[in-house]
């Protein structure tokens, strides 16, 4: 006897590929992507249908979460445990779902760890109120049913959702060669955008997108994608979402209280933290999560001073950490021809308002056909009444008393067992004014229902009106707000730095370097061969450095670019471009605000602020007037103007101090007058300002330097020179009328 063989030989690459290609149908089918009619995936929608058949309602009294699973994985969907929870517990965070769909009572997780939930042994759960949106219509003729995966039970195909659920809580997946990334939207927007596109089969994907101004996260961060790239996103399908952390002040910190949807508060505090470690953020001191109950998010940025710029800082941080994120968005889902396809806003609308229009006719035709049956029946029962004796002789006298009366008074055989079931009860006249009662009311909702189904019209009002409703009772206002913001910019590298002392020393021939510490010996550096020191200023490596020509020009660096004292330094003409012939004369630092006293050696000067000696440009920018022949002076800080003091002294030995109040502040020019010097001295160069130096009312101290002799002058000796601006000034001792430079020394 030859057995047949019950199997079939096909090429290996062939089999290979059909078992891929079925594969890949399914993952994409029947677990990765949504259904746009009510926008689950097959385990969310055995899920909720489970929880259902469980009496798992709003108003019932929750279940352990290990029951519904149970019945998830015994029942429709034969796969892990664990996975099938995960799914249920992503439906019941508030913080995942825009409009979650469970009910969970004990862990179900936190925003700062997700994954953290209790085990499905300890947890409850049951629906939450808007799950009715995607069940109430369920047993109304409105779903096609099919059988379960062993042929037990039988599942509906799809739920008979009654809003576009497959926007309202978007959805994420990865299948096979496609992936769908959905984001959550505003239930009432999304409403009102399908009205509108009843009223306006026409419009356009630009026209909705007056009513669905953007997603919906569930987290009150907010969106700063610019309108039109939010209105492209919606006509292609596809495009990003960003969506920026919120933050306000107080008593000085930066509190962050929003973070953008699926962003972890610890991941944020790590992110800041690493920087802090690699001192990326000298300007902040501290970071502290004050999150709790009352404050789920609450993350506190303590500044080193309160001279730090909050904003600048933030601005930095939404630029290299995740306090600003960037979320695809890619409009995949099955539709309703059951194929894969991204779909544009128009596009999605449609398809869901064809599923519902079908949905609600299905509802009508079974609400319909129930109705006529009922009718029906009632005809029957009204025939008896008007023949009641008759009736009653037949049931008493006949041995089969149904052919008899189907016979006798041509009712159907429904009617008759409906008489015959009829209870003696139901014969009184009172009853039979309940019939009659029911019958007209019945009779006039199946007219109803006839001019719905007649008009198309009437149909699309009566959806309208459904859609109004829901939004009114499950609505509620926009939680991510839409705001034009500039896009977040990373600080520069000098605003990163360690704030650390350097002295600047600046050569005779223009070389310049920065060494660490203000005690530092600039006269005993190494220089080349033929050069020495000019000038020094004290910095810090978080300023600016500003160098002045002898044209007057200004040029500025950041001082933590400058070489190292250890060697020569670099030449200021590397950096910069000066006129032709011009050497480097004078150095300043300090922050923006910082007031300068500018001088010449004619005698003439002002006030500016740090920020006017400062730009981009290599070439400089002209901030003091030279007469020909002066030379700018090394320029002095004024704390404050209302209390400091300008001392000048010329090489003539005369001295003067009076009020930095009484000099002008510009942003460039000559200035005025400082101390009067005669012309004739001045045009010969036999007399100039050696030297200004300022100091506070009260308190500071001078030194005076003529050759090998100096002289220190405390406040009660410069109190003697004091007068007005432009005059003459006093004469300094003999032996000091030779002055060479003047320097604060207390």
């Amino acid at each position: 006897m030859t057995l047949q063989a019950n199997y079939e030989q096909i090429p290996l690459k062939e089999y290979a590929e059909r078992a891929y290609l079925d594969y890949s149908m399914y993952v994409v089918l029947d677990r990765a992507l949504p259904y746009v009619g009510d926008g689950l995936k097959p385990v969310q929608r055995r899920i909720i249908y489970a929880m259902s058949e469980l009496g798992l309602a709003a108003s019932a009294k929750p279940k352990k979460s290990a029951r519904t699973v149970g019945d998830v994985i015994g029942k429709f969907h034969p796969h892990g445990d664990s996975a099938c929870y995960e799914a249920m517990v992503l439906m019941a965070q508030p913080f995942s779902y825009r409009y979650p769909l469970i009910d969970g009572q004990g862990n179900f997780g936190s925003p700062d760890d997700p994954k953290s939930f209790a085990a499905m042994r300890y947890t409850e759960s049951k629906l939450n109120p808007l799950a009715e949106v995607l069940l109430a219509e369920l047993g109304q003729g409105t779903v096609d049913w099919v059988p379960n995966f062993d042929g037990t039970l039988e599942e509906p195909s799809w739920l008979p959702a009654r809003l576009p659920h497959v926007l309202l809580n978007g959805s994420m997946g990865i299948a096979v060669g496609m992936a769908t990334d959905i984001p959550p939207h505003n239930l009432r927007e999304v409403a009102s955008a399908c009205i509108r596109l009843l009223d306006d089969p026409d419009a356009t994907a630009a026209d909705l997108c007056e009513h669905v101004r953007g997603p919906d996260y569930p987290t009150p961060a907010e969106i700063i994608t610019p309108r039109n790239e939010l209105v492209a996103m919606y006509q292609s399908g596809t495009g990003s979402i960003r969506a920026r952390a919120v933050y306000t002040h107080e008593d000085g910190n930066i509190v962050i209280t929003a973070l953008p949807h699926q962003v972890s508060p610890s991941k944020i505090l790590e992110q800041i933290a690493a920087q802090m470690r690699a001192k990326k953020l000298p300007m902040i001191e501290d970071l502290r999560d004050e999150s709790d109950h009352e404050n789920p998010i609450r993350l506190v940025i303590v500044p080193r001073s309160n001279r730090v710029d909050a904003d600048e800082v933030m601005q930095h941080l939404f630029a290299t950490t995740d306090l600003e994120k960037s979320f695809r968005v890619n409009l995949n889902m099955i539709g309703l021809d059951g194929r894969p396809q991204v779909k544009d806003l128009k596009r999605i609308l449609s398809e869901w308002l064809t599923f519902r229009i079908d949905t609600v006719t299905r509802r009508l035709n079974h609400r319909l056909a129930k109705v006529e049956r009922r009718l029906h029946l009632l005809e029957g029962l009204r025939i008896a009444y008007l023949n009641l004796d008759e009736v009653i002789r037949i049931v008493r006298t006949e041995d089969e008393p149904k052919p008899v009366l189907m016979a006798r008074f041509k009712l159907s055989e429904e009617q008759t067992d409906y008489i015959l079931e009829t209870k003696l009860r139901q014969l009184a006249r009172l009853e039979e004014m309940k019939i009659n009662a029911e019958r007209d009311q019945l009779e006039e909702e199946r007219a109803k229902i006839n001019v719905l189904l007649k008009s198309p019209a009437k149909l699309k009002g009566l959806i309208k009106e459904e859609l109004r409703a829901d939004a009114a009772k499950y609505g509620d206002d926009r939680r991510s707000p839409l705001v034009q913001r500039e896009a977040a910019q990373a600080l520069d590298e000098s605003a990163l730095v360690a704030s650390e002392p350097v002295t600047v020393v600046l050569s005779q021939k223009g070389w310049i370097r920065a060494a660490k510490g203000h005690d530092v010996d600039a006269e005993g550096l190494s220089y080349r061969e033929g050069d020495s020191m000019l000038a020094t200023v004290k910095a810090r490596t978080t300023q600016q450095i500003a160098v002045i020509d002898s044209t007057g020009r200004s040029y500025s660096t950041p001082a933590h670019t400058l070489p190292s004292a250890r060697g020569n330094g670099e030449p200021l003409t590397g950096r910069f471009t000066p006129p032709a012939g011009a050497r480097f004369d004078a150095v300043a630092a300090g922050d923006n605000d910082t007031r300068l006293i500018l001088a010449t050696d004619f005698g003439y000067g002002f006030v500016t602020r740090f920020e006017a000696l400062t730009g981009r440009n290599k070439a400089g920018k002209q901030i003091i007037t030279l007469g020909d022949g002066a030379r700018v002076l090394a320029p002095q800080v004024s704390a404050d103007p209302a209390r400091d003091r300008i001392v000048v002294a010329t090489t003539d030995g005369h001295l003067l101090m009076f009020s930095v109040a009484e000099l002008p502040e510009l942003d460039k020019g000559k200035g005025n007058k400082l101390i009067e010097i005669p012309k004739a001295k001045l045009s010969s160069g036999d007399e100039r300002v050696a030297g200004v130096a300022v100091v506070t009312e009260g308190k500071g101290e001078i030194t005076l330097y003529a050759g090998q002799r100096k002289l220190t002058l405390r406040w009660a000796d410069l109190v003697e020179y004091g007068g007005n601006r432009a005059t003459r000034g006093n004469v300094l001792p003999r032996g000091l009328r030779r002055v060479e430079r003047i320097e604060t020394t207390g």
